[in-house]
């Protein structure tokens, strides 16, 4: 019975992060955390290996319908790989202390809910030039696949939630190929993320393959009812949630509970 709340969970997951563009991760991390209360690195190593599915079919559609930049994302890829390396040395440091864990990820969800409320409630969205080559040099790619390689080693977030924007905002790429990329160059961080995660022994396998069939297939339907919905409306809302989210990691840590 509990598989199926899960395959639920990471479809609902799915839909939502196909309409956002942020990744089912995004939500399937904290309500696993809070609403299946897993032990916070568990959590963070169950959700890294689901989004390996996501990742691999995102990327592969993306492969087909050339909205990737394979030299950008080879770059990236290469460079989150060793950043992932890094940030799971990290994280075998502070896995076996969860509070730590919870404040680190309520810090990055605040980066998340901030972006997302920026772009609903002032119906900001990122500049959206045409083209088919990634702008920006090797180095600024490098340095942005390390450095979210290494953020992705230590809380498991990283694709749709960091990469995205950093093309989008840093390296100003149009918006197809920004998510195309990410997704060809996230694939790879999240496999070797995910199997640092197992070897470290905190990964539940079996429901992070559930979540991440359920999250695969709920994307598809996500992306599908994007012309549907107002995505200023739905990023203000999330915005709130994630904010909360956010909070709730942040407060928990000093040990209040919202």
């Amino acid at each position: 019975m509990m598989f199926i709340i899960y395959l639920i969970t990471g479809l609902l997951a799915g839909v939502v992060g196909g309409l956002l563009g942020t990744g089912g991760c995004a939500l399937i991390m904290p309500v696993i955390r809070f609403g299946f209360n897993f032990d916070p690195a568990i959590a963070v190593g169950t959700t890294l290996t689901a989004v390996v599915f996501t990742a691999g079919s995102g990327a592969i559609q993306h492969l087909r319908m050339k909205n990737v930049d394979k030299t950008t994302a080879l770059q990236v890829g290469v460079s989150g790989v060793a950043g992932v390396i890094i940030g799971s040395i990290i994280f075998a440091y502070i896995k076996d202390y969860g509070d730590v864990i919870d404040l680190i990820v309520g810090i990055a969800f605040i980066l998340v809910s901030l972006r997302m409320l920026y772009e609903g409630l002032l119906g900001k969205t990122p500049p959206a030039p045409a083209g088919t080559t990634m702008p920006g040099t090797p180095i600024a790619k490098s340095a942005l696949g390390t450095s979210i390689g290494t953020l992705t080693g230590i809380i498991g977030l990283g694709g749709g939630y960091a990469l995205v924007p950093s093309f989008l905002y840093f390296l100003k790429a149009p918006m197809k190929l920004a998510i195309g990329t990410s997704m060809a160059s996230f694939v790879w961080i999240a496999l070797v993320g995910s199997i640092f995660k197992i070897y470290q022994g905190v990964v539940n396998i079996p429901v992070a393959v559930t979540l991440g069939v359920g999250a695969l297939i709920g994307a598809i339907f996500g992306a599908k009812l994007v012309a549907k919905f107002k995505p200023n409306v739905l990023k203000a809302l999330f915005g709130f949630l994630f904010l909360y989210v956010s909070l709730k990691y942040i407060l928990l840590y000093f040990g209040i509970h919202i």
